[in-house]
């Protein structure tokens, strides 16, 4: 068994769920190998506690979800509800052979699955201890550019960050975070004003997602102003996206573009619920070591001098109240090799060209 395999499971169980003695863990593997799953559940066992396996198929899921009826999807969700109901852990690695697998699935069959789904999400956000993260299938090798080999160590780097050398930086950027009301960001087609007043920020340091590195809040919510050109390209319901302009007004998304053609696909997506078009999350980010986006959230979301904000659903650690089927993390990349750009904190400049300002932060510029 690769050696990389074990490390990463003794850090998902060790780190990042805590897992202790008699606690049971729900391992939720698709299309991942089965030496990652031996080496998860062997891992759990050395902890005594108890490992549950789910094994699933990105083909497969799109199978279902392509005559999704309320029917199917209720009972689904009831049972998957159930079996999350009586775990005190959940891992879930995703993998994908293909990221645009469900791009053909019907919106309506979609946001039928996303509803009732979303209950179980909700229970597994607010009630286990979690963590989600990908495999390096070679199409992720092939989003990013490389090869298989190549992104195969890139994506143990990344995974395996010290997380917590960077905890006493990350912890002085929520402060910095928690003590703002109004922020200000410019960059290439971009000048947004909204306030975070009274909305905690939350210290993602390799608890629930790897690769981690970000501190998260929410705008209130009838209180973004202005536009944001996303500069990163997106992949949303298995539908790929260039070129995003969003355009606010008390909160509310009232113009929405895509490149590409894809405005009116953007826009339907935009429409799923009343919630779709205000905005869930605040975060910033700052990875050492991922540098270029991919079309893979989870990795995207993390990018060096970058911020993500948010269509859809807040979480309810930072909430400003905002309720959707559709959680939506556009990314917008603010070092100088992006066209640069800053972000003020009450009128001063706090972040420029991706690089904080602030000594006390000087750790998260790597």
């Amino acid at each position: 068994m690769d050696p990389r395999y074990i490390e990463l499971a003794q850090q998902l169980i060790r780190y990042s769920t805590s897992l202790k003695k008699g606690e049971k863990i729900l391992l939720d593997l698709v299309d991942t190998p089965d030496e990652m799953a031996i080496a998860l559940i062997r891992e759990v066992r050395a902890r005594k506690a108890e490992p549950f396996l789910r094994l699933g198929s990105n083909r497969l899921g799109r199978e279902l979800m392509m005559g999704a009826s309320d029917e199917q999807y209720k009972t689904t969700a009831k049972h998957l509800l159930a079996e999350m109901k009586d775990m005190d852990a959940y891992i879930a690695i995703r993998g994908s052979h293909n990221i645009t697998e469900t791009s053909d699935v019907p919106a309506k069959q979609m946001g039928t699955a996303m509803k009732h789904i979303r209950k179980v999400l909700d229970h597994r956000v607010k009630k286990t201890k979690w963590c989600v993260l990908r495999w390096p299938h070679p199409a992720m090798a092939q989003q990013a550019g490389m090869s298989t080999e190549a992104f195969e160590d890139f994506y143990f780097k990344v995974c395996l960050l010290d997380y917590k050398a960077l905890l006493p930086a990350m912890n002085s950027l929520k402060k910095f975070m928690e003590k703002t009301n109004e922020v200000h960001i410019l960059g290439n087609g971009t000048d947004l004003k909204f306030s975070i007043k009274d909305i905690p920020a939350i210290v993602c340091g390799g608890n629930y997602n790897i690769p981690d590195g970000e501190v998260f809040s929410a705008p209130v919510k009838d209180s973004v102003e202005g536009v944001i050109a996303y500069n990163a390209p997106t992949i949303y319901r298995g539908i790929s996206f260039d070129g995003i302009t969003l355009t606010f007004k008390k909160g509310k998304i009232v113009k929405a573009v895509a490149a590409g053609g894809k405005t009116k696909e953007l826009n339907k997506i935009l429409d799923s619920d009343a919630g779709a078009r205000y905005v869930g999350e605040f975060a910033i980010a700052f990875h050492p070591l991922i540098r270029e986006p991919m079309r893979d959230i989870l990795f995207d979301e993390k990018i060096a001098g970058s911020f993500h904000f948010t269509p859809g659903q807040a979480y309810d650690e930072a909430d400003n109240g905002n309720r959707s089927t559709v959680h939506w993390d556009m990314v917008n990349i603010q070092r100088r090799d992006y066209g640069g750009g800053e972000i003020y904190f009450d009128g001063k400049l706090f972040r420029k060209d991706g690089i904080f300002i602030p000594k006390s932060l000087t750790k998260l510029n790597g």
